[in-house]
């Protein structure tokens, strides 16, 4: 199977409030919208897409509706350390603080209005012990 496009959507509660959310901090603008259904893409790069769905749509089988759980979105970004400033300023909840991991990433955790946990990452080297762990490019 040859894909021709990849990106995540999030069933949430509120399409409105997501989609304005990702808009606001991520760089996000909307290709298609509606009360039920948001397309976003990157300003920056438009291979960059993510989607805010209603939840309990119709579009979505009945014994499957609901909010997103468990979800974990990972969003690299090359000055983490400026990005870690401007969203506290903003007052965005900071669930892990900024630091360094021996398995090769710099980053923080936040959170969308839905729940969702927004992984900002910068890679850096990785400690010895996980370097081995990496596959050659």
């Amino acid at each position: 199977m040859k894909l021709t496009q990849y990106y995540p959507v999030l069933m949430v509660a509120d399409v409105s409030e997501v989609s304005s959310f990702y808009q606001a901090h991520f760089g996000f603008r909307p290709l298609f919208e509606s009360d039920w259904y948001v397309h976003l893409q990157s300003v920056e790069d438009e291979n960059v897409n993510l989607a805010i769905l209603d939840g309990d749509h119709d579009t979505i089988p009945e014994a499957a509706r609901g909010r997103v759980s468990g979800m974990l979105l990972n969003f690299e970004v090359a000055d983490i350390d400026a990005i870690y400033d401007e969203l506290k300023a903003k007052g965005l909840p900071i669930l892990l603080q900024l630091r360094d991991e021996p398995f090769g990433q710099r980053h923080f955790i936040t959170r969308d209005p839905s729940g969702v946990l927004i992984d900002i990452i910068k890679p850096i080297p990785p400690s010895e012990e996980f370097l081995a762990q990496f596959a050659v490019a």
